[in-house]
């Protein structure tokens, strides 16, 4: 992957985009980082604030090991460097949905430490183009609450259930050079944090959300002065913030101004990015060690047991697909992009392989295929999601095994799939109910072919004189005449049969 493909065409020639992003990440816990209170999303307001979120005096934070524990295997998932010993900080400011003043963060000592994620912008071939993007750091920080300013004409109304609310800063390096691989990252990093069950990932709810720093420069320059767009809560967005705010500062630099460093917001609607205020920085915040929490010390039994609890990720498990099971790298690559759909094919893979008495790589194909047309094409013309399929993996797996064993064709099982999301009746009841079962009965198969034949006497004649092609069409013919049901192959065969 070359970083030559994404170029801004200013009026002074080409410019570069240089992009890193912040994403937090909210830690899947029943409870908060430092309180008991529930972190559960969709609540009244301010029904889960307990006396330390709302920090009333004499309060003191005690830390949730839950939060520690899925932030440690975030790291390991992602190759990190695991900080044995490391430190919470406050960073102080005033904002009227943050009640302490400050936030308890980690600057100088985090959790976790140096990794990277490798992506891909070829979805045909993902191990051609690889690109290693580095992460900084993954820091554990409190979320502040929330300001609503949509509940009252002349007031601002705050809610602090979310305050207090376990984060994972993800801070990674400067190494993206255009929105593609920026939005590649997004979706790589969501779908690690998901195979590790340690965030959700629905940046509909906010609970991953990126701020986008973005600077331009001339190719082979130093980096230029760049801007922090802040909580951009979708991939698509993510793109269109970069590419709306990379081409303002080359207008900007190129009309003889320069880029300010500074906080910016982006506007959905518009597509757009604004200016909110000047960009802190860390001495702004006067950071220094929380008084209140000793420092994590992890002993290193924890670490491991930690390493030991994460699931196959989603590198290994397409490696595995195209390795152990004979899939393309590109179907593969779908089946693990996201893993609940892993989760599916995997049940249909073992239901499949058991219903047919076979081993799993000698189904792979078929499950896999049927998965990503059938089932996928389906779902998409339903409106709906794999995880309220209307067809389980175990009926699934029971409609490829009528089609394995000649009870079906392919063509009656496109049929009865669609009688399945109708009714969800199972596949085989449908079949029986139906009089669908695949005629291989040679003898009634010979008569429809020899009436075919006797009625089209004359493109027997064309296909013996060297028409082959017309093969296809006699085919055809016959099972048409025997309403798909026949089995193709012993058509194909009798056809070959009668034509000498």
């Amino acid at each position: 992957m070359t970083n030559s493909a994404y170029r801004i065409q200013g009026a002074t020639g080409e410019w570069e985009v240089v992009i890193g992003l912040e994403v937090h990440a909210q830690v899947v816990s029943k409870s908060k980082l430092f309180s008991g209170a529930s972190a559960t999303f969709g609540a009244e307001p301010n029904a889960q604030v307990s006396l330390v979120d709302a920090a009333m005096p004499g309060m003191l934070p005690v830390p949730n090991m839950e939060c520690i524990r899925q932030a440690v295997r975030t790291g390991l998932a992602i190759d990190a460097q695991i900080n044995a010993w490391s430190r919470f900080d406050r960073k102080n400011y005033f904002y009227a949905d943050l009640p302490q003043g400050y936030q308890i963060s980690q600057l100088y000592h985090p959790l976790v430490g140096e990794g990277h994620i490798d992506i891909s912008l070829d979805d045909k071939n993902p191990e051609a183009a690889v690109k290693r993007i580095g992460i900084e750091r993954i820091h554990v920080e409190q979320d502040a609450g929330k300001l609503m300013h949509d509940q009252h004409p002349t007031m601002s109304y705050v809610d602090l259930n979310r305050s207090g609310v376990a984060l994972m800063e993800i801070v990674s390096r400067p190494d993206m050079r255009s929105p593609a691989e920026a939005g590649a990252y997004l979706r790589k990093l969501r779908a690690i944090l998901r195979y590790v069950g340690s965030c959700d990932g629905n940046m509909e709810e906010g609970s991953m959300r990126a701020d986008v720093n973005v600077s331009v420069r001339k190719p082979g320059e130093p980096f230029g002065t760049r801007t922090e767009t802040k909580n951009v809560n979708s991939v698509r967005f993510v793109m269109q913030a970069i590419e709306h705010e990379a081409s303002r500062q080359v207008d900007v630099l190129e009309s003889g101004g320069k880029v300010v460093q500074e906080t910016r917001l982006f506007d959905p609607d518009t597509g757009t990015t604004r200016s909110m205020r000047s960009k802190e920085d860390a001495h702004d915040y006067r950071y220094f060690p929380d008084p209140d929490l000793l420092p994590l010390v992890l002993e290193a039994s924890f670490i491991e047991a930690c390493r030991a609890s994460l699931p196959e990720l989603p590198d290994a498990k397409r490696q595995r697909y195209e390795t152990a099971l004979g899939l393309t790298p590109y179907v593969a690559g779908v089946l693990t992009a996201e893993v609940e759909t892993a989760r599916w094919f995997e049940a249909l893979l073992a239901e499949t392989a058991t219903k047919q008495g076979k081993g799993e790589e000698a189904v792979a194909k078929q499950a896999a295929n049927w998965l990503t047309s059938e089932l996928f094409g389906a779902l998409n013309r339903l409106g709906r999601s794999l995880e309220d399929s209307p067809v389980s993996p175990a009926q699934a797996a029971e409609l490829l095994a009528l089609v394995a064993d000649g009870t079906i064709s392919g063509t009656i099982a496109k049929q009865v799939f669609e009688k399945m999301l109708e009714t969800g009746d199972g596949a085989a009841a449908i079949v029986e109910r139906e009089g669908l079962k695949q005629e291989s009965d040679t003898g009634a198969i010979e008569a429809v072919v020899a009436k075919v034949l006797a009625d089209n006497a004359d493109k027997v004649e064309q296909y013996k004189a060297g028409k082959e092609a017309l093969f296809g069409f006699f085919v055809g013919q016959t099972m048409k005449a025997m309403q798909g049901k026949a089995n193709p192959q012993v058509v194909n065969d009798l056809l070959k049969q009668a034509l000498g």
